[in-house]
């Protein structure tokens, strides 16, 4: 795509990024001077319904916003099945490397770009449009500070009827919210909830929710209690972890109502940063708690007890004056123990306060260490060590700890229990097969398993036809980490041999023509033409210079002298005769059919055949076929050996050298 010009005005320049449906580029449009950023769908997507209707309703759904918090949608265009949306070039990063380049933002920055997020929401949900993929890769922030939110791919218009029916959930797993992940009904809502995760990770640096796999993630959305930002981060203000927990409610009613709502928070918190203004509403007063199931011995055990008490009722009265006379006794014993409780209270004070003050000790920094020394440290100064959970992490080894509940230097009292993260190591994935794949095929392919193309090198080959990966290192099966390279070795075709032209001017044809065979080339037209200095039938010139390097097979035409005078002209006349045929050498042209196999990694191949004789070319074959037809036949015509070559979707695969003369 480099270099090439959409719409007669976008001008290519290189590529910034890219997702699994669509690629993006920078290019600069020359009718107004500027440069901007072109959403391309990836060619595996044209022929499929599905995605077209998903790229089309971006279009459509991001044209129409215009909000200095949405990156403005200029144009959109088809080009030879290239679709195509033309968006404002936006400088800078997004809110994902801004947030791992600082660990964790402050509660202004955090508040800032909340503030700037929700305003383009609440534009985008007056318009009836849900995001539906609210994350920190779909916020670019500018050079300037200024939010932008991206990326409309998966919106669609919200309408009271709004129900995620496919099979697969649409989204990105640690930001989705439980109705997404059940595939329910998704509203406004649903992008509230995915921006409290996105303020959650703003503020603390963490995601709440982790997993093995994208659906031990979804699992956790919808069954786990998002824990409080203001356990990773104390400092998190009160009524700021009020509004990322009233986001984040699994319930859609018990979220804010709307962002409008939202907004209003944010920004009363930011203009009166509060510590605890906030009156959440919607508070649940019957909070869900486990009971035991009612089993028979519990119901039997019910029925006895309500036996004993009517027999014990009938003997109530009669010991009525018994007890009467205990309770005297009683309260004589007990004003006994007040009285000298009253006499010795200083010392029964100090002894009791004594019983019930429990040490506290500071909580030692345990992150980085392994497991085992970990655990010794936090035992031996009276705290208890609990492993919360394993996780892969790239960072630290194998039996290390990544975090840890209690910031360390705060204080706790013996026995309270510390909870730790434990690395599980690198993650290692393993080694798609690439080889016998084309190039261009291989991009999804390594987005999926998180890997990335590293150095690609080309290589002549006979076996494998022109950009299929003849092998790949790592090679396949191999555990690697998380984007890892992988590098390639292409096929560039089979190897073509070159000769060094000879000088033919001043010889005789026939020898001119023997010395061409010699060289493995292919004499071409050979013409007369009359001349004072060279004899009839000796070269005067030729079509390729002598001492030039030319590919085996290529055709060298010759203009060979006719003499001058009477001579002439009865070689002359000789030749008008000759141009009667069908070419300058008198040979009639001779038909062929050529077998072209269809690939068989596509449903439909355009098909083109380029014939090539010298420095001239032509296309003589120019059809699309469905791949299911296996086998095509094109029929050529020619004289002599000519060099035919074939391409798949503008991809040259093969060439194929046909010597006319041997066809009968």
């Amino acid at each position: 795509m480099i270099g090439k010009v959409l719409g007669n005005r976008y001008e290519i320049v290189e590529k910034i990024g890219g997702g699994g449906m669509a690629l993006v580029y920078k290019a600069k449009c020359r009718l107004l001077n500027r440069f901007v950023a072109i959403k391309v769908l990836r060619r595996e997507f044209i022929h499929d319904d599905e995605f077209i209707a998903k790229f089309k309703r971006e279009s459509q759904a991001a044209a129409s916003l215009s909000h200095p918090n949405i990156v403005n949608v200029y144009d959109v265009g088809v080009e030879d099945d290239i679709y195509y949306i033309v968006m404002e070039y936006v400088k800078g990063k997004t809110l994902k490397e801004f947030i791992q380049e600082k660990g964790k933002l402050t509660v202004d920055e955090t508040m800032s770009i909340a503030v700037q997020i929700a305003d383009g929401l609440s534009h985008a949900h007056k318009n009836h449009i849900v995001h539906r993929d609210i994350k920190p890769h779909n916020i670019l922030i500018t050079d300037d500070g200024r939010a932008k939110v991206t990326d409309f791919g998966i919106a669609q218009a919200a309408t009271s009827a709004t129900v995620t029916s496919t099979s697969s959930v649409i989204g990105s797993v640690h930001y989705f919210s439980p109705e997404q992940a059940r595939g329910g009904y998704v509203d406004e809502k649903s992008d509230i909830y995915s921006l409290g995760i996105v303020m959650y990770e703003m503020v603390t640096g963490k995601l709440p929710f982790q997993g093995d796999s994208p659906i031990s993630v979804a699992l956790k959305h919808v069954q786990e209690n998002i824990a409080s930002p203001k356990i990773i981060n104390e400092s998190i203000p009160r009524s700021l972890e009020k509004i990322i927990m009233q986001c984040v409610k699994k319930d859609q009613t018990l979220r804010y109502s709307n962002t409008e709502k939202l907004l209003y928070d944010l920004k009363q918190f930011k203009n009166l940063n509060d510590e605890d203004f906030i009156d959440i509403d919607n508070i649940n007063d019957s909070p869900t708690i486990t009971i035991p199931s009612v089993k028979d011995e519990d119901i039997m055990s019910k029925s006895m007890s309500r036996t004993e008490k009517n027999n014990n009722n009938k003997d109530e009265k009669q010991n009525s004056k018994k007890k009467n006379n205990k309770l005297v006794t009683v309260a004589a014993v007990f004003s006994a123990i007040l009285l000298a409780t009253v006499l010795g209270g200083g010392y029964i004070y100090i002894q009791l306060n004594d019983y019930l003050t429990v040490e506290e000790v500071k909580v030692p920094d345990v992150r980085g260490l392994a497991i085992d020394i970990a655990k010794e440290r936090i035992e031996d100064i009276g705290l208890e060590f609990k492993v919360k959970r394993e996780e892969f992490n790239s960072e630290y080894k194998a039996d290390h700890v990544i975090e840890q509940s209690v910031t360390p230097g705060t204080k706790r009292k013996v026995n309270f229990p510390i909870e730790v993260v434990v690395s599980k190591g690198e993650k290692l994935i393993p080694v798609p097969s690439l080889e016998k794949k084309l190039l261009s095929d291989i991009t999804i392919t390594l987005d999926n398993y998180n890997l990335e193309v590293g150095d690609v090198k080309y290589d002549n080959n006979s076996e494998f036809p022109r950009n299929v990966i003849i092998s790949q290192d790592p090679a396949p099966s191999t555990e690697v980490p998380e984007n890892s390279k992988i590098n390639l070795i292409v096929s560039a075709g089979p190897k073509t041999n070159t000769v060094l032209m000879t000088n033919l001017i001043g010889s005789n044809v026939e020898d001119a023509k023997n010395e061409i065979t010699s060289l493995g080339l292919v004499v071409g037209s050979i013409d007369y033409q009359e001349s004072e200095k060279y004899e009839v039938d000796i070269v005067i010139n030729q079509s390729i210079s002598s001492g030039t390097e030319v590919a085996e097979s290529q055709t060298v035409s010759l203009i060979v002298s006719s003499g001058s005078g009477e001579k002439s002209q009865e070689t002359s006349g000789q030749n008008n005769d000759s141009s009667n045929t069908d070419n300058s050498n008198g040979e009639e042209e001779k038909s062929v059919s050529i077998s072209v196999p269809l690939p068989k990694n596509k449903d439909k191949v355009h098909v083109k055949v380029k014939k090539v004789q010298g420095i001239n070319s032509k296309i003589v074959y120019d059809k699309e076929h469905n791949t299911s037809e296996e086998k095509i036949w094109v029929t050529v015509t020619g004289t002599g050996r000519t060099v035919y070559k074939i391409y798949f979707d503008g991809i040259e695969f093969f060439e194929k050298e046909i010597n006319f003369e041997e066809v009968n």
